[in-house]
Formats: C-alpha cells, structure tokens, sequence
C-alpha cells in the first residue's frame, strides 16, 4: 500500500498516512495521459477562423479580358486565387476541434498523473488547509514552509474557499483548483500538487467508483 507523510502549514512531519492504491499506486499510462491531454486543449480552440473561397468572393462576374490577342495570360475571374483579393484555396473554415475522450479513459488519466506525483515526491499533503483572514503573506509562508517557496504549484480544495484563493491570486506560480474540476492538464502542468487529507479523501471516493470497471 502506498503511503506518504503528512504535513502541518509549519511544514512538520506529523504521520505516515495510507493511500488507495488503485489511486496512487496505479500503472503509469503515458500515451493515454497524452490523448486526454491533447484532447482538453484541442477543446479549448474556438474554431472560428475562416476565409472565403472564389465562390464566396465579391465581384468577378465578368471575363477580365478577352481569351486571345492582348498578349497576357489567359483568365476567367479576378476571383481566382491567383488574383490579390481574389478565392483562398483550401482556407480555414468554421471547425469544431473536440476530440472523443471516455470518461473511464479521463478517470485513469488522473490515476497515472496521481500515482507519477506520488513516485517522482511531487505531491504533498497537509492535514490541515485554512488561511484565517485574506492575505497573500500567509499563501507565502506557507509555501516557505513546505519549501517550495518559487516552485510552480497547484493547490486542489474539497470545496471553494476564499480566503485561499485571494490569497494565492497574486501568487502567478500557485493555482487553485477546486476538486469537481480536476483535469489531467493541471495536474501535469506544475512542480507540486498540494493537497488536505480531506481533499485525498474526496479523490479516493471519486475516482475509487471507476474501481469495478478496470476489474
């Protein structure tokens, strides 16, 4: 069974605490953990970029010259991409890039970057997250404490808590995410996960009901 010591906000060891290990010890899965990501940020692209063909452009109606006689190349249209102003061939059109991501395949995407984070010491838990009034000094000593003091971290929360997320706003190498948006892309795209025993719980229960189906 996987475990990890826990941490206080002074950044003491206070106990080892056991981990689900069809979470955290589960098989590290690079090429799915790839596809889901590349999935998510394939969603995040408008697809609005859009040009005019030569059926779409304005004008050209009309022969520009006659076929034979003036000693120029031959054309039909000034609409012909060949013309400044005229058709884009093969341009961008309105497009959706969403790319078909099973929630299963979503749901072991996160138990490989969970169970990376676990071996590489990049995760941390704390038995107890709470800032007692707004201030971005205390999001600072916390990360003193921990030593990670300038490291890109994110900070997963059982539930909106604002006294942590204005605290940490103005920190650009700290984030915040909220447990129902966990997603592959946030969790791979930092030095150190922080998290409370609560929060190890709420991802236990969570990602534990895809547990029959990987039987």
């Amino acid at each position: 069974m996987p475990q990890i010591v826990k941490m206080n906000m002074e950044g003491k060891e206070t106990e080892d605490i056991t981990l689900d290990e069809t979470i955290f010890n589960h098989d590290i899965n690079e090429p799915l953990v790839h596809k889901v990501v590349t999935a998510q940020m394939a969603t995040k692209r408008r697809g609005t970029a859009s040009t005019k063909g030569r059926s779409e452009v304005r004008g050209g109606g009309r022969k520009p010259w006659r076929q034979k006689g003036t000693g120029r190349a031959r054309h039909g249209s000034i609409r012909s991409p060949l013309w400044v102003g005229g058709g884009i061939t093969f341009g961008p059109k309105p497009r959706s890039y969403d790319k078909k991501v099973s929630k299963r395949e979503k749901n072991q995407a996160l138990k490989s970057i969970l169970s990376d984070k676990l071996k590489t010491e990049s995760l941390i838990v704390l038995d107890e997250l709470s800032f007692s009034e707004i201030k971005t000094k205390n999001a600072l000593e916390l990360m003193k404490n921990l030593k990670i003091e300038g490291k890109k971290v994110i900070i997963i929360l059982p539930e909106k808590d604002k006294n942590i997320y204005l605290s940490c706003r103005n920190l650009p190498e700290v984030k915040t995410l909220v447990i129902q948006a966990l997603n592959a892309y946030d969790l791979l795209d930092n030095d150190y996960i922080l998290l409370s025993e609560e929060t190890v719980s709420l991802i236990e229960e969570v990602l534990g009901k895809w547990r029959i189906l990987e039987m």
